[in-house]
């Protein structure tokens, strides 16, 4: 097994989070690819795992947490580390080290470029990008957002706990029509997928539903609103994690028109 940074030969596999084979990761569009383009000069950093036969496996990517969505200062950020789980495509490649040896990759890498320590998130219940795992790699919690939990590891004794950035304000209801709003910074296929569905099924409805969309890639635009990626019907939010599904939004979408 090999770390290595990403390539221009990788980077199509990259933008699909190496599900390549995956009909619903087409559905995302290009986003992730401009996201890369439009961020990459900011420090962005990718690493790729391959098996001893050079098979891509894993990736992670992570930039100075001034670019990403906590506070916090001479830091880098992970914005996500993934082993490819699935029987399809390139097959299944976790419970090999993959993930161990990306994470530290990065944390060496991070550290060399003068960080004072390296800060994840994690989810609070036991599926992708678990809190959990990060913990038993060293990582300790200081903020949590709902199931959201912030970790960081610390390189310097003055490094500053990072913090997650708060939501600041919610979308507004209109009283004559359903505004269906999505919240889109492009990082990831499958919050680009939500977007994707959120603004197809809107237009199922015409007059009756506005779709409006907020690029929280701009830095001031994120930070005006305190979420990154989101999905609200009216002032409700959309659970988007997995992604519900076309029909799902769609119905969703309905029962609010229905109310008019």
């Amino acid at each position: 097994m090999k770390v290595i940074d990403l390539e221009d030969k990788h980077k199509e596999l990259y933008f699909v989070c190496l599900e390549d084979w995956s009909e619903e990761m087409k559905e995302g569009g290009s986003h992730k690819e401009v996201w890369y383009n439009k961020i990459k000069n900011k420090n962005l950093r990718v690493k790729l795992a391959t098996d001893d036969y050079g098979m891509v496996g894993g990736m992670i990517q992570y930039m100075p947490i001034e670019h990403a969505f906590a506070e916090g200062k001479d830091l880098y950020f992970i914005h996500c580390i993934w082993v490819h789980g699935y029987k399809k495509g390139r097959g299944n490649f976790q419970k090999k080290g993959m993930g161990k040896a990306l994470l530290q990759a990065a944390e060496d890498d991070a550290e060399a470029r003068g960080a004072k320590g390296i800060v994840a998130w994690g989810i609070s219940m036991p599926f992708w990008m678990k809190a959990s795992w990060f913990k038993k790699h060293g990582y300790e919690k200081v903020d949590k957002v709902g199931m959201r939990v912030l970790l960081w590891k610390p390189f310097t004794a003055d490094a500053i706990p990072p913090k997650w950035i708060k939501e600041k304000k919610k979308p507004e209801a209109s009283s004559d029509k359903v505004t269906v709003t999505s919240f889109r910074n492009g990082w990831c296929p499958a919050q680009n997928i939500v977007f994707e569905r959120a603004k197809r099924a809107s237009q199922e409805f015409g007059d009756k539903v506005e779709f409006r969309e907020i690029d929280t890639l701009d830095r001031d635009v994120f930070l005006e609103w305190g979420i990154a990626d989101a999905l609200f019907i009216d002032n409700k939010q959309v659970r988007t994690g997995p992604p519900p599904s076309f029909e799902k939004i769609k119905k969703k979408i309905a029962r609010r028109v229905r109310k008019l």
